[in-house]
């Protein structure tokens, strides 16, 4: 399971393991809508770009990568929560630039990291979503991912705001869909 953290590629999508001279394009990247780190459960905005980042990087059972559309930086996706003995893992922490949303980059990306999952040994994919984005949970069925429940004030975001869940997941015999 050591190949998960490896480079990617997908169809017209890369991705590469983050390394430090990607964090000011990164930072620039995520300042471009300033206005969705609402719904995240971690702010990437300027004012906690760094401090969010670092601690992302520094998580030992996450690996953060640099998304691109074919050579063009688009933003960057994690494998989060890797547990090893249970062969499950899960996307998340996932930011594309504005302009890419709703072009068809989001399934591919997760196609690209659905497939590594699954080449790497893990049966399980899971996706966490707050309740309040719509687009991501749309997003979610579209890729064929099952809607498994609504964890109930699953955590405190950033802003203060106590979150549900809902919670998706893709198993290996179910993908591709």
């Amino acid at each position: 399971m050591s190949d998960l953290a490896a480079p990617m590629t997908g169809e017209g999508c890369r991705a590469e393991p983050f390394a430090e001279h990607h964090r000011e394009q990164l930072c620039a990247a995520c300042a471009e809508d300033d206005a969705i780190w609402t719904m995240y459960g971690t702010s990437y905005d300027p004012a906690h770009f760094d401090a969010s980042l670092d601690k992302l990087v520094g998580d030992p059972v996450s690996h953060l990568f640099i998304l691109f559309d074919d050579d063009t930086f688009a933003g960057m996706s994690a494998y989060l929560n890797r547990n090893d003995a249970r062969q499950t893992v899960e996307i998340g922490n996932t930011y594309y630039r504005p302009r890419l949303r709703g072009t068809g980059f989001n399934g591919r990306v997760k196609a690209m990291m659905l497939e590594r999952a699954f080449a790497c040994g893990y049966r399980r994919v899971q996706f966490c979503v707050d309740i309040r984005n719509a687009r991501s949970q749309a997003a979610m069925k579209k890729l064929g991912a099952v809607r498994e429940g609504v964890l109930r004030a699953d955590r405190i975001t950033w802003t203060g705001h106590v979150r549900d869940t809902v919670l998706f997941a893709i198993l290996k015999d179910e993908w591709p869909v």
